[in-house]
């Protein structure tokens, strides 16, 4: 496992893998017992991983819950990220808002048994709450200790870029970075989140990086239960086949792993390790495992190097369109300075 610093505005050393935790517990009807979760985590820390990644949501807080007793004498060696806006889920005791997140922070702190978070992220943006207020009760919490670092997760980037302008404007604690959807069948990011983080220096987790198991190639073959769960959260985790784009993905995903003899998976994920790697960006993936199995073939990737012409495809198969004012931009600068300007690709690394 390797380490690095998490963005330009922390010193903050984090393994390039996280370990997410949505699946330590079994209060939303399905996940990992108590004794899987310590396996798992266990298995994480031994391969090197020092990131863990929860929030207050996560199995109706039994994932905090598991984690308590886990971290119990870690505490000091980890990385501990939660997050807040989705709690419970009824309208005056969620959202964004100075209260929420008051009230989110000290019911994380008093599941986790610990006296601070290393990392603390709004989960979700609620669309009401003023950029202002959540980045002065970030501050406030800082200054208490209560927590190191704050973050965004799933905003978009027009309210990151100016959450991070007040902050460092007003001499507030600064937004260490994002958290975003992130992978091959996914790649809007691209247009807005990607080229803002670079440019403001934020450091970038990617969750879901397996579009939900379908960058597994599982759902191809899939038996009931699987086919179950593909139906249950198709369009929001489980990003499908559903067109001819998704299709290439998947088929080069499988050609590329009969040639290196590798998992499919192993070749998804080396592709989001290192597609960032010769830009600005520091980057970190977030796993998500239910089982020790999952993870160790999670784990299993990190021993894949893809070449430079392999990565070139994915990306090139896997390529959005930018769309407004970006080709235009685009067309524009071509036109200008020729196609081979390389303007462009500067800014908005899309293949």
């Amino acid at each position: 496992m390797k380490y690095k610093i998490f963005g330009k505005k922390t010193g903050l050393r984090v393994s390039e893998l996280a370990l997410g935790t949505g699946a330590f517990g079994t209060r939303w009807g399905h996940g990992a017992e108590p004794a899987e979760s310590r396996k798992i985590f266990d298995r994480f820390l031994e391969a090197g991983g020092n990131f863990i990644d929860t929030a207050d949501g996560y199995q109706v807080g039994e994932s905090e819950e598991i984690l308590s007793e886990l971290i119990r004498d870690k505490r000091d060696s980890l990385v501990l990220a939660s997050k807040y806006s989705m709690g419970e889920k009824q309208l005056l005791t969620s959202g964004n808002s100075r209260k929420t997140m008051v009230r989110a922070v000290e019911a994380s702190l008093k599941r986790l048994k610990t006296d601070r978070l290393d990392l603390y992220w709004a989960h979700l943006s609620d669309g009401q709450t003023p950029i202002e207020e959540i980045v002065r009760a970030f501050d406030d919490l800082v200054r208490d200790g209560k927590i190191l670092y704050a973050g965004f997760s799933n905003f978009p980037a027009w309210r990151i870029a100016n959450a991070s302008l007040l902050a460092d404007l007003r001499g507030w604690s600064p937004v260490a970075g994002i958290q975003i959807e992130y992978n091959l069948i996914e790649r809007t990011a691209d247009r807005e989140l990607l080229p803002m983080a670079e440019a403001l220096g934020l450091g970038v987790a990617f969750w879901s990086p397996l579009a939900g198991g379908t960058l597994t190639g599982k759902y191809r073959l899939a038996q009931n239960d699987e086919n179950n769960r593909q139906q249950a959260w198709k369009g929001n985790l489980v990003k499908a086949e559903t067109g001819n784009r998704e299709t290439q993905i998947l088929n080069l995903l499988e050609i590329f792993a009969k040639e290196y003899q590798v998992k499919v998976l192993d070749v998804a994920l080396a592709w989001i390790r290192q597609k960032h790697d010769q830009s600005a960006l520091s980057t970190v993936t977030i796993i998500g495992p239910r089982t020790t199995e999952q993870l160790n073939d999670n784990l299993a990737s990190l021993a894949l190097t893809l070449s430079d012409e392999h990565i070139q495809k994915l990306n090139e198969v896997s390529a959005i369109d930018l769309g407004s004012p970006h080709e235009i931009i685009a067309k524009s600068s071509a036109s200008l300075f020729g196609a081979g300007s390389g303007l462009i690709a500067l800014n908005h690394p899309v293949a």
